[in-house]
C-alpha cells in the first residue's frame, strides 16, 4: 500500500522506516507467496499491475480489520475474562436461565460459561470441591463454607394421584406413608423436605420409588405410581386440569439461591455474573403481573 501510495520504493520505505533492500525483499517474498506480480519496475518508479491493483483492495480491508480488531481489544482490555461452571436445578424458566445467559454474554462477552444440570445436593458438594464455580441450589443454607445470593421462596404441596380419591379432610399420615412415594435421591433437597415432612409427623413412607427430576415425578404422580410434593406453581396447575390432587394442610416453603464458595467471595468473574443475576432477578420483580 505504501509503494502504492507514493510510486517509489524509496520514498515507501522512509514511511515504513524500513531500508529499501528490506523493502524489496518483502515484495519480492509476497509476489512470490501470492504467485503474482504485483509492480512494475520502471526507471521513474513503480505502478501497479493489473493484478496488483486487485489486490490493493483487498490489502486495504485486511488493514482496516487488524485496525478494528486492535479497537475491539482495546475495549475488552480489563474485563474480567475466563470461564465458570455453573450448576443449575429446576426448569430454566423457574432460574430465568434464559434471560441470565443473554444478559451475561452481552455484558460479558469474555466470561465463557458451562452449564451442569445436578441434583440440589450434588450443587452444594460441587461447589464446596471446586467441581463447580458456582450454582442454583434450592434449600437450607447451613454450610459456613458456602455463600448464596437468595433469589426467591419456593412452596411445595403433596401431590396425590387423581384416582386416589382420599378424603379431603383426610389428616391420617400413617395411610398416607404407607402408599408408594415418588422422591428425588437422598442428597437432594427434595427428598430432604419429603422426609422432614414425615418426621415432623412420626411416620416414613414404606416404598420409595426414586425418579431424577420433577417433570418425571409429576409425570409419574398423574399416572397413579405415586405421590410426592411438588412445588406449588406446578402442582396447582396440574391440579387444575385434573391429573393430580392436592392434599390441603401439607405445605413446605425452601428458597431458591446462588451458591459459590467463600473463599471466592470476591472473584472477578463470579462478581460480574452475579450482578448480572440480580440485575435480571430485580426487572423480573419488578415486572407488572
Amino acid at each position: 500500500m505504501a509503494i502504492a501510495k507514493f510510486g517509489q520504493l524509496t520514498r515507501a520505505a522512509e514511511k515504513l522506516h524500513l531500508s529499501q533492500p528490506a523493502l524489496s525483499g518483502q515484495i519480492k517474498a509476497l509476489e512470490e507467496a501470492l504467485g503474482i506480480s504485483l509492480f512494475e519496475r520502471t526507471s521513474s518508479g513503480m505502478t501497479l499491475t493489473a493484478g496488483g491493483r486487485t489486490l490493493l483492495g483487498e490489502a486495504e480491508h485486511i488493514l482496516g480489520s487488524i485496525q478494528q480488531l486492535k479497537q475491539v481489544a482495546q475495549q475488552l482490555h480489563g474485563r474480567p475474562a475466563g470461564r465458570l461452571s455453573l450448576g443449575t436445578v429446576l426448569d430454566p424458566v423457574t432460574l430465568r436461565l434464559g434471560d441470565f445467559l443473554n444478559r451475561a454474554i452481552e455484558t460479558h462477552p469474555l466470561i465463557d460459561i458451562e452449564l451442569h444440570q445436578v441434583f440440589s445436593g450434588a450443587a452444594l458438594e460441587g461447589v464446596r470441591d471446586g467441581s463447580l464455580d458456582a450454582s442454583f441450589f434450592f434449600g437450607a443454607m447451613n454450610d459456613d463454607g458456602v455463600r448464596g445470593e437468595p433469589l426467591r421462596p419456593l412452596v411445595y404441596r403433596v401431590a396425590l394421584p387423581a384416582e386416589w380419591k382420599l378424603p379431603q379432610g383426610n389428616t391420617d399420615w400413617n395411610a398416607i406413608a404407607a402408599r408408594p412415594w415418588i422422591l428425588a435421591p437422598p442428597t437432594s433437597s427434595h427428598r430432604q423436605l419429603a422426609m422432614k415432612l414425615f418426621q415432623t409427623r412420626g411416620v416414613a413412607p414404606v416404598q420409595v420409588i426414586e425418579a431424577d427430576n420433577e417433570s418425571v415425578i409429576l409425570n409419574l404422580i398423574a399416572s397413579g405410581v405415586g405421590a410426592s410434593i411438588v412445588r406449588e406453581e406446578l402442582a396447582l396447575a396440574s391440579a387444575q386440569e385434573g391429573r393430580i390432587t392436592i392434599w390441603p394442610g401439607a405445605e413446605m416453603s425452601t428458597r431458591l439461591w446462588f451458591i459459590f464458595g467463600a473463599e471466592r467471595e470476591e472473584d472477578p468473574l463470579l462478581e460480574a455474573v452475579r450482578a448480572v443475576l440480580r440485575d435480571v432477578w430485580r426487572q423480573e420483580e419488578a415486572a407488572p403481573a
